[in-house]
């Protein structure tokens, strides 16, 4: 879980310092949200993690350039989620690939056709929806978070609930 807003400001003010044990309380407390981010878009486990890993690898990289006023963790989110819908793009463009969808080994199993059917879903359609219900920023925050228009975000996420919706209606019948 993550830490106080105030813990936070100092651990990444004492990780731009250099401070090893300051960046490690920031994974703790960004890892889960991180992955599981990841995974909700990519929808593979091995590639979920390498991901939200590669994610904070490129926090540590830039974190001299990090305003330390604002949250860590919606820029991390940011990072992570931006680099997800690439790696799902990518494997878009790989039919040949296999498509790994098993269950993610930290995620709760409450509703395992819900999940599945979220698979189903663009990534960019997937990434708005994790933003919004799983990390729960508002659409505004997310539009901010991938430089995208509200307009464009709101889009995104009526018409992914549609999709999600249809699928479920359809499958039930």
């Amino acid at each position: 879980m993550a830490g106080s807003g105030r813990d936070e400001r100092a651990w990444v003010r004492r990780a731009q310092a250099g401070s090893a044990s300051d960046f490690e309380a920031l994974f703790r407390a960004h890892w889960g949200p991180a992955y599981r981010a990841a995974y909700l878009v990519v929808r593979d486990a091995a590639a979920a993690e390498d991901i939200a890993q590669e994610g904070f690898l490129a926090a540590v990289r830039a974190l001299d350039r990090f305003d330390r006023r604002r949250p860590f963790g919606p820029w991390l989110h940011r990072i992570v989620v931006n680099r997800a819908i690439d790696w799902a793009r990518a494997r878009a463009l790989r039919p040949e690939a296999p498509q790994i969808d098993g269950p993610a080994p930290d995620l709760p199993e409450r509703d395992e056709q819900l999940l599945q059917e979220l698979g189903r879903l663009s990534p960019e359609h997937r990434a708005v929806i994790v933003m919004r219900y799983l990390l729960e920023y508002t659409p505004g925050e997310i539009a901010d978070l991938l430089e995208l228009p509200r307009g464009t975000v709101n889009s995104r996420l009526r018409r992914g609930l549609d999709r999600l919706k249809s699928i479920v209606d359809r499958d039930q019948r």
